[in-house]
């Protein structure tokens, strides 16, 4: 075993850089140990959107948003649902820390790293109770220049740091194991392949040859290679049947790049690791497949307005308080009760131009290339909204526009028969649409997603986002929009198991010496910090603040930075 006097982090993502930048800001050696080629460091957090939850910050501050730290706590504790004991004993702990530096420190903690946020949305808006699932008030903080922004305020400094010779890379090996002391039981290295040289763009799936093998000895060891959202095997064995059943849906699209496999947390588990909560899990229901793929069975997830009329398989409105944007989980588990795993948005032409926003940092080419203008005039002015968007109409194998419902509905079921859907009425249809106009048609409603969009365009930066109320049907507005909305894979809520410095626990609680997890192989820390749901913007978030704890936490503790060598 090849000896080195450094702290071994093993994932080149969001997580392990944030882990090596606190580390190297102390003068420690890091070494990156990544199965992807250099051009996909960063891993996930690329290919976002740049979303961040923050607690009272500036920016909603300006936007007249009133938030505090208690209100975010208690939405946190009652979205999570924490109820599993000892399982669930650091995750709350965590939730708490995490509002505490998402109040505290999380601006002020990105601004020094040169990340800027442009807009403040309202993600995961709830199931209408003041007690239950959702955020009350605007948090998610959209990055400017998203994900590759928020990449850059670590990996630039990371990359500073090899000219001072304190970051080793070691790019296409691949951990197979983690070497544990049979003396003092602590974690002092890994071993595993070499993979043969890659040339492959970032995301695109990479060989997986073995031309070598290795071994690596370090002071400690942290885990950040992310969650199972790419690896469907898992994603099924892991799917809580009992929660979101009957079945384990036969088709999703993918929302993260292939190697998202979720085998380092196995071989954690394997050298003595507590793993828990992996049956918690993200996935959204707004799935589009990718016309333009980069990993397999690549899909995009489509972020609504509150504003499509949304029907399940059958061509059922889905019931209240599952409108867009408001539970994400929920909304899952809602249709797999139907038998089927594809429901329908349909809205206007007005609205796709004004409401629809593509997920990830590809799709928004304006906003990550910080081009304020294009990104202006692209989604205001023109006829069909986002550039990103209007591709997905043109080329999206989801899409149907027509001028007639009738000619829609004819789309939609063509489609349907596709994944062996059922085939919807159009009379039926005919008839859940003009009901839903009659209430839209007027400033006074008692259908709850009226309400909804009524209360969303009170915010300023909805009221520029979200279309004015206007009845499907209205030619005015048109033409007609259907969406096929897959299941999309996105993350692990759960994970290996850390107390508040990141120190991976053993199956009985006690400490594992030398190792530690951050990201989403621990559950964004604890192992299983959102509990059964998230409020979004807290995944990039939960990498951040996971990865900070685990670096701080190794270099102030003497012990852990003693030679076990």
């Amino acid at each position: 075993m090849t000896e080195t006097n450094s702290i071994l982090v093993v994932g080149g993502g969001l997580a392990g850089l944030v882990a090596a930048f606190e580390l190297t800001q102390r003068n420690i050696h890091v070494t990156i140990i990544d199965q992807e080629p250099e051009q996909s460091l960063g891993g996930q957090a690329f290919w976002s959107l740049g979303g961040i939850f923050c607690v009272n910050s500036s920016y909603q501050k300006w936007r007249g948003v009133k938030d505090s730290r208690e209100k975010a706590l208690e939405d946190w504790m009652n979205t999570a649902g924490f109820d599993r004991g000892a399982e669930d004993y650091w995750t709350k702990a965590w939730a708490k820390s995490f509002v505490d530096f998402a109040t505290d420190e999380m601006e002020a903690y990105l601004k020094a790293r040169g990340v800027g946020f442009l807009a403040v949305g309202w993600a995961e808006r709830g199931a209408g109770k003041s007690q239950g699932h959702g955020n009350s008030v605007p948090r998610f903080h959209l990055t400017w220049g998203t994900g590759p922004a928020v990449l850059k305020g670590f990996e630039a400094p990371v990359r500073a740091a090899t000219k001072k010779g304190l970051v080793t890379f070691k790019f296409r090996h691949e951990v197979k194991k983690i070497v544990v002391d049979e003396t003092t039981g602590a974690a002092i290295g890994v071993k595993g392949n070499i993979l043969e040289p890659s040339s492959v763009a970032r995301g695109v799936q990479s060989s997986r040859k073995v031309i070598d093998t290795f071994e690596l000895c370090g002071r400690a060891i942290i885990i950040s290679t992310g969650g199972i959202g790419g690896n469907l095997e898992a994603v099924r064995k892991w799917w809580p049947i009992d929660r979101l059943g009957p079945q384990v849906p036969k088709s999703f699209v993918i929302g993260v790049p292939h190697h998202v496999d979720g085998h380092m947390v196995e071989y954690a588990q394997q050298a003595g690791a507590s793993v828990v909560n992996m049956d918690r899990m993200w996935h959204y229901t707004e799935g589009l497949k990718n016309w333009d793929p980069i990993w397999p069975h690549h899909g995009i997830r489509v972020i609504p307005g509150p504003s499509s009329l949304w029907l399940d398989a059958n061509g059922q409105r889905l019931p209240p308080y599952l409108y867009p944007g408001c539970d994400t989980l929920a909304t899952l588990k809602y249709i797999c009760s139907t038998g089927h795993d594809y429901t329908w948005f349909i809205l206007t032409r007005e609205i796709l131009r004004k409401e629809m926003v593509l997920s990830g940092s590809e799709q928004n080419p304006d906003i990550t290339g910080k081009s304020y203008w294009q990104a202006f005039l692209q989604r205001i002015m023109s006829r069909w909204g986002a550039q990103g968007v209007d591709a997905f109409r043109q080329h999206g194998e989801d899409f149907v526009v027509e001028d007639t419902l009738e000619k829609l509905v004819e789309g939609m079921n063509k489609l349907a028969e596709e994944r062996k859907g059922p085939i919807l009425d159009y009379g039926d249809v005919h008839k859940t649409i003009t009901a839903r106009d009659i209430q839209f048609d007027n400033n006074y409603s008692k259908d709850a997603q009226t309400m909804l969009v009524n209360n969303a365009r009170n915010f300023l930066s909805d009221s520029f986002r979200i279309a004015k109320p206007h009845r499907l049907l209205d030619p005015a507005f048109g033409p007609l929009v259907a969406i096929r909305m897959n299941l999309l894979t996105r993350k692990s809520l759960g994970g290996l198991q850390t107390n508040l410095d990141s120190n991976v626990l053993r199956p009985d609680g006690s400490v594992f010496p030398g190792l530690y997890a951050a990201g989403e192989a621990a559950g964004f820390g604890g192992g299983g910090v959102h509990g059964y749901s998230a409020l979004e913007g807290t995944f990039l978030g939960g990498c951040i603040y996971s990865g900070l704890r685990a670096g701080r936490a190794i270099a102030q503790d003497s012990t852990n930075l003693r030679s076990r060598l």
